[in-house]
């Protein structure tokens, strides 16, 4: 086994309250429900993926994986960063090389771009970092081999895992992927998404779906 993908997914109905804002809870649900079903496609979509856990206690989501041929792991824990070491747990016992840790909320996700991400040079223990949009927080790990480092999420991540790298024993380095750079947590991620919708063709075909019948539904 070469290289295993994880994706923590939190429970739907509670995801995204920070676009309460913008849309009402079923809204919210339904959109966390395309968003990780198109990060899944782009993971099955990336050949250099052996394996895809998806580290979960939401039935929806353990469908939508299973669905997508991923591996199912139950969640007992209550913090991304906990599932992720689930995760990196089991990509551990099943011999992986290294791992993949994504979030389910970049839509954009692009296999072309995960394919040179992962085709990356790196050394024999090291701790590949991709920040969001804003460069403070960290978006996907990239780690060989898959414990490499302990992940810790959240905001100002990005120098918090390369400061773990290094405690660890594990060579950081910071790696900028565009299609991992925008996770929807707030109403400003969400316009930038919109537009980003608005100036493309093509890829997250449940999430565009999703939104262009949710902006109709608020414009009625």
């Amino acid at each position: 086994m070469n290289t295993v993908a994880i994706l923590p997914a939190k429970s739907f109905d509670n995801a995204k309250q920070r676009l309460a804002p913008a849309f009402q809870l079923g809204h919210r649900t339904a959109l966390v429900e395309a968003m990780f079903s198109d990060s899944l496609i782009a993971l099955r979509r990336t050949t250099a993926i052996d394996r895809t856990i998806v580290v979960t206690a939401d039935r929806i989501a353990g469908r939508i994986a299973g669905g997508n041929g991923a591996d199912v792991l139950d969640d007992t824990t209550h913090s991304h960063s906990d599932a992720a070491e689930l995760g990196i747990a089991r990509a551990v016992e099943i011999g992986a090389r290294r791992a993949l840790v994504v979030p389910g909320d970049c839509p954009l996700l692009d296999p072309v771009e995960l394919e040179a991400l992962l085709a990356h040079p790196v050394s024999e223990r090291s701790a590949v970092i991709v920040p969001d949009r804003h460069g403070d927080g960290t978006n996907a790990l990239l780690l060989t081999p898959p414990n490499a480092l302990t992940p810790a999420f959240g905001e100002g991540s990005r120098q918090r895992h390369i400061d773990l790298a290094v405690a660890q024993g594990s060579t950081p380095e910071v790696v900028e992927v565009p299609s991992l750079g925008l996770d929807v947590d707030t109403p400003e991620d969400l316009e930038e998404l919109l537009e980003r919708f608005r100036t493309t063709r093509g890829g997250a075909a449940h999430t565009r779906g999703m939104l262009s019948q949710m902006m109709r539904s608020q414009a009625e």
